[in-house]
């Protein structure tokens, strides 16, 4: 027991990390999407207001009340009265849907009619009426202290707390969320089915050799991988919007053939331009990762008993890739759902459930509803999932050993020439789009105002009539002050979780290890959501409160992309020899010095791959931390997304490039460090090779 005491209590540590930072937040926006605020009656106000007077000084109390009383307005009085009517149990004998011009009078003439008794006991509750209908969150903030936050916000609000399933039927019920149902399912479907042909295409050439330079076509087409948010979007309204060079310079200006200002890329073409290239990164990855394991000697054997090309390709090689597939429709079909930047830069008027979620967060603080909207933009990607399963789920796909590499199968020329078209394609459109927004810049107003300059970089106020709360690329400094701090920690916590299931082996460890992933699995969006939830008030206590500060950013970035990293370590540990370890063990080593000085190094690859994916995601993501910026702790992903929705262009490209210049570079770091670095940065890879031995 005293042996294995150090690796349970790493476990423990490491599972209440996890169940606070990753399990609490999801938990959280599951039961925050239950919760229905219904307004309290006259009544419960009345009572309510009377307690929170009750705390007040008794003459702090009286003179306030009288103030509040004598300065309320004829629409707040109106209001009022007939309130005070209803306490007594009165009727309101005119039309609340009136002017209010017609109620203030009629108002007046009902009060005049009441008999003494009556009169007497409205004058009694009109005051209270006033304070609880017009003045309880001054009232609220006036004794805060003297108050628990559910006191607190229950006096604010004046809506009492509920579970329910309202804010899911909602979307059966409001016109406008069942619009941005149907665009969200039809956009992510066409997406989907976009995306994953053209990157099975390009999957397809690099490994069966059918394009030239099949590196560059790799490398070129997971460019984006690290691109901003809503770059490519930026990009196109800059080469296709209203004053793009493509749109209003030359097909306009130039040839006379469209009017720029009706024909252009806003709408469902460009949200879907954007989102096939922010997304053919990922899909590639998946495609290329399964087509490069295929046994190639399965279609030449298909070959050699008269298979023609088409054949092998239909009868083999796809049903082969089916699997990857599946994966891949899915995840980009969660992808487009649960993606509101695209679609509020370049989509103009075609509103879907991610912009909703995101305009309640954002404009309304309306957590509940977004809750509930996040949540079911899981269920159509649940549905095509069993869908895809269940077609052909008692196939089987595997080829056995699969060390016989590509097969050596010339591909036809037809096949050849278009799958090079669709290369060419994609890798000169990539290269246009970042060459634009290198270009725009340092282009003063692009398509207004074409002289260079270089104050996008310097500060966003310097082009005239452009007011802009950034200043510059300075918000990209605190993106990386973030990405500082979240990458190393976050790359060393997985591979402790890592280290902990392999290698310890608890009771749970699994369970620990998938909690790790959830975050991968579910929509970025919920995980930010469940930040707000969750850290607002944790646990019942203020004092806990992250909402706001810089460490709630890190968090969310750090826990949130931790699973990289354990799927690497886990991965790798499996192919390592556990005798090494246990022989540190038998020579005294602790758990600690087992890890740092055995495991560790052998592992050094795992730790940069993983410290670099929570890098570049620190910098890059948009969907869980822009619900979590704040005026002083905000970052460039946010920042880049306002602009590019205000159309300043010039300081969005600044930030853009200035971002993409950082995460390269961070990237060269870590290969020289890795490849020609210091001798001992290499000593991992001798430990390794001696291990394996």
């Amino acid at each position: 027991m005293i042996r294995h005491a150090p690796g349970y209590l790493a476990t423990l540590v490491a599972a209440v990390l996890v169940f606070v930072f990753i399990a609490y937040p999801l938990g959280s926006v599951l039961l925050e999407s239950f919760v229905v605020s219904k307004p309290m009656s006259v009544f419960e106000l009345r009572e309510m207001t009377r307690d929170a007077l009750d705390r007040m000084d008794p003459t702090d109390r009286e003179k306030t009340v009288r103030r509040w009383v004598a300065t309320a307005k004829p629409k707040a009085r109106m209001a009022a009265i007939a309130a005070a009517l209803k306490l007594i149990g009165e009727e309101v004998p005119w039309d609340r849907k009136a002017p209010f011009d017609d109620q203030i009078a009629d108002a007046e003439a009902a009060v005049a009619a009441l008999g003494p008794d009556k009169r007497a006991r409205f004058e009694e509750q009109l005051p209270i009426s006033i304070v609880m209908l017009h003045k309880r969150i001054p009232l609220a903030f006036k004794i805060k202290k003297r108050l628990s936050q559910e006191e607190f916000d229950r006096l604010r609000t004046g809506a009492n707390e509920s579970f329910g399933l309202t804010h899911y039927l909602s979307i059966f019920e409001e016109p406008r969320l069942q619009k941005a149902a149907r665009n969200s399912i039809f956009l992510s479907l066409i997406t989907c089915l976009i995306t994953t042909f053209v990157a099975y295409v390009l999957a397809y050439g690099v490994n069966r050799r059918a394009v030239p330079m099949p590196n560059l076509v790799r490398y070129g087409t997971l460019t984006p991988l690290v691109s901003p948010p809503v770059m490519i979007a930026t990009a196109a309204i800059l080469l296709f919007g209203r004053n793009g060079v493509v749109t209003k310079e030359f097909l306009d200006g130039t040839l006379g053939w469209i009017d720029a200002k009706e024909t252009n890329l806003y709408g469902l073409g460009g949200v879907i331009v954007a989102q096939v290239f922010s997304f053919l990164p990922p899909a590639f990855i998946i495609l290329d990762n399964v087509l490069s394991k295929h046994d190639g000697r399965v279609e030449e054997a298909a070959a050699s008993q008269g298979a023609s090309p088409w054949q092998v390709f239909t009868r083999v090689s796809l049903p082969l890739s089916v699997p990857g597939l599946r994966r891949t429709v899915i995840l980009v079909f969660i992808l487009a759902m649960t993606d509101f930047g695209n679609p509020l830069v370049i989509g103009k008027d075609l509103p879907n459930l991610a912009g909703v979620l995101y305009n309640e967060i954002i404009g309304f603080q309306n957590t509940e509803l977004s809750a509930a909207l996040a949540v079911w933009m899981i269920v159509p990607a649940l549905s095509i999932y069993f869908l895809l399963e269940g077609i052909g789920r008692r196939k089987r796909y595997d080829t056995g050993d699969s060390g016989g590499g590509p097969p050596e199968l010339p591909v036809p020329l037809p096949a050849k020439v278009m799958i090079a078209v669709v290369a060419v394609a994609v890798l000169s459109l990539i290269a246009v789009l970042y060459g634009t927004i290198f270009l725009a810049s340092f282009i003063k107003i692009w398509g207004v105002d074409n002289s260079l300059t270089i104050t996008h970089y310097t500060t966003g106020s310097a082009v005239a009539g452009f007011v802009s709360e950034y200043h510059g690329v300075g918000v990209v400094w605190e993106s990386v002050k973030v990405a500082v701090i979240a990458a190393p920690l976050g790359g060393l916590l997985a591979l402790v979780i890592a280290y902990i299931v392999e290698r310890v082996r608890p009771v749970g460890g699994n369970l620990l290890s998938f909690a790790a992933l959830t975050p991968a699995i579910l929509p970025g969006v919920i995980f930010g959501i469940g930040y707000i939830v969750a850290f607002n008030f944790p646990f019942g206590m203020k004092e806990l409160a992250l909402t706001g500060t810089r460490a709630i950013l890190v968090l969310n970035l750090l826990f949130g992309h931790i699973y990289l990293g354990v799927l690497v370590g886990r991965a790798m540990l499996q192919r390592l020899d556990a005798s090494v370890d246990e022989a540190a063990e038998i020579l005294g080593a602790s758990l600690i010095q087992r890890f740092t000085k055995v495991t560790l190094p052998m592992m050094r690859h795992a730790a940069l791959l993983a410290t670099l994916f929570v890098f570049v995601e620190a910098m890059t993501s948009l969907s869980a931390i822009v619900f979590l910026v704040s005026p002083g702790n905000d970052l460039a992903a946010k920042a880049i997304l306002d602009e590019a929705v205000a159309s300043y262009y010039g300081i969005a490209s600044a930030m853009s490039v200035t971002m993409l210049l950082i995460v390269f570079s961070v990237m060269g770091a870590m290969w020289w460090f890795e490849t020609r670095g210091p001798a001992w940065a290499r000593m991992g890879a001798r430990v390794t090779a001696a291990a394996r031995a």
